[in-house]
């Protein structure tokens, strides 16, 4: 848990660090909005496309190996955009910490669901959520409170350097788990499903998560119009987006404890109709009264990852779990990518209200696609 869990929270606090960079390098290099938006693209691109070879790496070399070479990576790109003259660098350096990042989310998912089985290897999970959480709070803030001492170039130095602390740390901690060894399948395995095989509940759980990232970004790309026409100002648009995050922070955690209590689908379906109800709710609504719905909403917005993250080792047998874990978070990072721009398309043709309305809709299909789910979480671990 602490290695998983701290190296959830620091290559996250990575990400999320290039949104206080952007400003900067803006003013330094004077670039625009395009070139700005092509870094974006580049660390998260990146990070999203490396993350299959990342598990495939792991099985040859070992987890601990690579995800100590990819939080040195991660810390090393940082510390390269500091020595940064011009885009030409500045993009490459990016493509180095979107490379190391890319090992994180399935190596030390994989760790934990090791480490942790059945109901507890859910919560374990959910806590491992809510560490990126927290990193991607703290180490952004502290950037921005580090640069009022330092120059941004040395104060990025200074941030990669703890990277290569971190993965000094990592090799010397992380757990030489023994391999996981194929097991032969069941015969109520193969008949858990009216007969079909059980490995159909990954593909059905990917798409599931692959609608719950879709819906959260297009909402969060959404949500300060709708704001700003029931006569916000961007003081409350920030302050309302901070509540959502808030309730996004604290779903993760709780989420992965209810459905360790009540089950990953039924909890589904409690966060997935929260969502869609909350979104549409949030139209009418006068702006008092939708900030305090916010909260609510990103606990089920955010909370249904924990639980959809947490029952891969429920379908995935263990010698393939870090080959899942790395295509459920590029399908599920991959789409919340892509979404905004879809969903712009869509906003642009038939307004943003209606837009919501669509978003609330789609949410929904994922419950007949989580019912589909039930026969194979009946071979999951009881509590």
């Amino acid at each position: 848990m602490a290695v998983g869990c701290g190296a959830h929270a620091l290559h996250d606090g990575y990400t999320d660090l290039i949104y206080v960079m952007l400003p900067i390098w803006q003013h330094e290099f004077g670039l625009g909005f395009a070139a700005l938006g092509l870094m974006k693209t580049v660390f998260s691109g990146t990070l999203a496309g490396f993350q299959i070879p990342a598990g495939l790496m792991a099985e040859r070399f070992g987890s601990a190996i690579v995800l100590t070479l990819g939080t040195a990576l991660a810390g090393f790109g940082y510390a390269l955009a500091g020595f940064s003259t011009g885009l030409t660098i500045l993009v490459a350096a990016l493509f180095v910490g979107g490379l190391g990042a890319s090992t994180q989310h399935p190596l030390a998912s994989s760790l934990i669901a090791h480490a942790f089985a059945g109901a507890r290897s859910l919560r374990a999970l959910g806590t491992y959520n809510f560490a990126g959480d927290i990193g991607k709070m703290t180490l952004p803030a502290a950037a921005s409170l580090l640069f009022v001492v330092l120059p941004w170039r040395h104060g990025l130095m200074l941030l990669g350097c703890i990277g290569a602390v971190a993965a000094a740390a990592i090799f010397l901690t992380m757990p030489r788990l023994a391999a996981d060894t194929p097991t032969p399948p069941k015969a109520d395995d193969a008949a858990a499903d009216g007969g079909r095989p059980r490995g159909h509940g990954f593909p059905l759980l990917l798409a599931v998560g692959v609608i719950d990232s879709a819906t959260r970004m297009a909402f969060l790309t959404f949500l300060p119009f709708v704001l700003a026409a029931k006569g916000a100002g961007l003081p409350t648009i920030g302050g309302a987006l901070t509540l959502v995050f808030a309730g996004g922070a604290a779903g993760k955690l709780v989420c992965a404890f209810i459905g360790a209590r009540i089950g990953a689908v039924a909890t589904v379906w409690l966060t997935e109709a929260v969502t869609a109800l909350g979104i549409v709710a949030l139209l009418p609504l006068p702006l008092d009264a939708a900030l305090l719905l916010l909260p609510v909403v990103g606990v089920a917005l955010n909370g249904t990852s924990s639980v959809l993250y947490g029952s891969v080792p429920d379908l995935v047998a263990p010698e393939r779990r870090q080959r899942a874990f790395g295509i459920f978070y590029t399908g599920t990072i991959g789409s919340g990518a892509v979404s905004p721009a879809l969903y712009g398309l869509l906003g642009d043709a038939v307004g943003v209200p209606s837009t919501l309305i669509v978003v609330a809709v789609l949410v929904l299909l994922t419950l007949p696609i989580t019912w589909m789910l039930r026969p194979a979480f009946a071979n999951a671990p009881a509590l």
